[in-house]
């Protein structure tokens, strides 16, 4: 099973000694048994992502690959 999602980060950093707001959203794929712990983790939830980067078939934008996620 493969399930379509898209991730969404948001953070405030520091960048020339000034508060900077930092956001962006990732379109992710993952594949199998994460795909029902990503499921159960639900909208809005936390966690740490592993994986791999690549481009999408149609080669413009990018795609995560997720391989692993801790809640």
């Amino acid at each position: 099973m493969a399930l379509d999602c898209c991730l969404k980060h948001e953070s405030q950093v520091q960048e020339a000694g000034k508060p900077r707001k930092v956001s962006m959203e990732l379109k992710a794929v993952v594949i199998g048994e994460l795909g029902k712990r990503l499921q159960a983790l639900g909208v809005g939830g936390h966690a740490l992502f592993k994986g791999f980067l690549t481009t999408q078939r149609n080669g413009k934008g990018v795609i995560f690959h997720i391989t692993a996620l801790e809640t």
